[in-house]
């Protein structure tokens, strides 16, 4: 017999279209429903370069000239791909084990128990759909949000219970990447002639907010009409992600879209918007987007590291000065969040 909290959930997945579902039920056609497909300019058939592979900068992190790379590409790229990182291989293949098994394992009635809330304002819990999906287009996507850090920012209500070791690989993997992250603030901080703490702190310092999201795209039909995540830059100040090896992740850069080399184990950093602020436009928001696949699924666990919702962020004040007047108003993260996400001027 069912519990309660099971049966609601289960209520909740007959109005809440998943796309694996959605999926399972397309895959031996050539087609999808209209919502998935894209306006024309969009479509990943007709803007993509294809047959070329990005190779955004590739950075070892103990390399002596570590600023001035890390420095160099967030000004020029906006995204870069970091390796010798330090995090073992088997806590980054632990925490892909365990979010793949959530999404492949467990039964869709346990995952609806850890659901959003329609209409919450909350973005923790299992998915499909963003706010920012304005246009009634949707992505080829389900997702997972949770917090990882710092623990007083954790609610493990919307972390699953099933797989068993699922805790436990994130909280392995949460305390490996901090280490990692003060190596990335600290470089983007002398890469700008700040000390080495100055960002960070600028950034929100111990309370930074680790907001992990698992994207899960199954195979798509139509990929070249579909999008997983449609083209935006992170509000976060970075972004650092793991994906798996099914290509996916696409950048804008000098006016076409390109796929980005799949490098294994390495750790892919996003320029969020908040560091292009704090750094007055001299560090650059990576415009990005992801593509599907027909016959494979694609998986990525970024880790959005956001201030605290109501720290205000603003540029620095070392760097603004006569000539470099500030670009970008100081305001509440929380602000700059409702202003994003409904696509009002900030």
């Amino acid at each position: 017999m069912k519990t309660a909290e099971a049966q609601s959930a289960t209520t909740l997945t007959m109005e809440v279209a998943r796309v694996q579902a959605i999926a399972s039920i397309t895959k031996c056609m050539d087609t999808i429903p209209s919502e998935y497909i894209r306006s024309e300019n969009e479509q990943p058939a007709s803007t993509t370069l294809h047959g070329v592979l990005l190779q955004v900068p590739v950075i070892d992190i103990d390399d002596k000239n570590v600023v001035k790379l890390i420095s160099d590409a967030s000004k020029e790229w906006g995204i870069f791909q970091v390796i010798n990182h330090g995090i073992p291989d088997e806590v980054i293949a632990n925490l892909q084990k365990v979010g793949k098994e959530f999404f492949e394992v467990v039964p869709q009635e346990e995952k609806e128990v850890i659901a959003k809330t329609p209409g919450s304002q909350n973005i923790e819990g299992y998915g499909t759909s963003l706010q920012k999906e304005l246009e009634g287009k949707r992505g080829w996507v389900d997702h997972l949000f949770h917090k990882i850090w710092p623990p007083s920012a954790i609610n493990y209500r919307y972390w699953p219970k099933n797989p068993p070791s699922y805790r436990e690989a994130n909280q392995e993997y949460a305390k490996r990447l901090r280490e990692v992250v003060e190596k990335i603030f600290k470089s983007l901080s002398l890469g700008l002639g700040l000390g080495a703490h100055e960002m960070m702190e600028a950034a929100g310092g111990e309370d930074i907010v680790y907001l992990l999201k698992i994207n899960y795209y199954p195979p798509c039909p139509r990929p070249d009409l579909a999008l997983g995540v449609v083209a935006h830059t992170d509000m976060s100040h970075i972004t650092i992600l793991v994906p798996n090896e099914v290509q996916g992740l696409q950048v804008f850069k000098d006016g076409h879209w390109y796929d980005v080399k799949y490098i294994p184990n390495a750790l892919i950093v996003h320029i969020g918007d908040q560091v292009e602020i704090l750094s007055n436009g001299k560090y650059k928001s990576v415009y990005h987007r992801t593509t599907v696949t027909k016959d494979k699924t694609r998986m990525s666990w970024p880790v959005f590291l956001e201030p605290p919702s109501e720290h205000e962020v603003g540029p620095i004040s070392k760097l603004v000065n006569e000539a470099n007047p500030p670009k970008f108003k100081t305001k509440k993260y929380k602000d700059y969040v409702y202003c994003k996400l409904n696509k009002l001027p900030q």
